[in-house]
């Protein structure tokens, strides 16, 4: 017999906070952005160009991966490479209009299926705390420094 989960506060939270997100995976548009294409272009929508080296950083991700996924983003027209101004040897990559529609369809899909389930789940007073819970998740999602 296997001994039951953890209930200490991060086991809690982190059981919560993966199966929301394989949810949220779950809830994609059928011809929806992978989630690794969509990450790139979410983190360049938030944080401006951006080089390969830095992105990959920023997501977490082996360079070599991040790569494929960029020279893929290209060739889709969802980003372009811009020789950076201050660095010549160095490349920027930018996030497209076109890149910004595909990723903001696949958000607004996903965004309006968790609006429904806030909206039938919880009361005002959850979807407050709901939120401020939020951004506390973001604080702890921050890069250490």
């Amino acid at each position: 017999m296997f001994p039951p989960p953890p209930l200490d506060d991060a086991a809690v939270v982190r059981r919560a906070v993966n199966r929301l997100g394989r949810r949220m995976r779950a809830e994609r548009l059928p011809d929806g952005l992978p989630t690794g294409k969509l990450a790139a272009l979410a983190h360049l929508y938030r944080s401006g160009p951006g080089t390969a080296r830095a992105m990959a950083a920023a997501l977490h991700v082996q360079p070599q991966s991040l790569t494929r996924t960029l020279a893929a983003l290209e060739e889709e027209g969802l980003v372009t490479r811009v020789r950076d101004t201050e660095d010549g040897r160095q490349y920027l990559i930018e996030l497209t209009w076109r890149g910004f529609e595909a990723m903001a369809r696949d958000v607004d899909h996903r965004d309006a299926w968790l609006r429904r389930r806030m909206a039938t789940e919880l009361n005002d007073t959850e979807r407050e705390v709901l939120r401020l819970a939020a951004g506390l998740l973001d604080r702890l999602a921050a890069d250490e420094e």
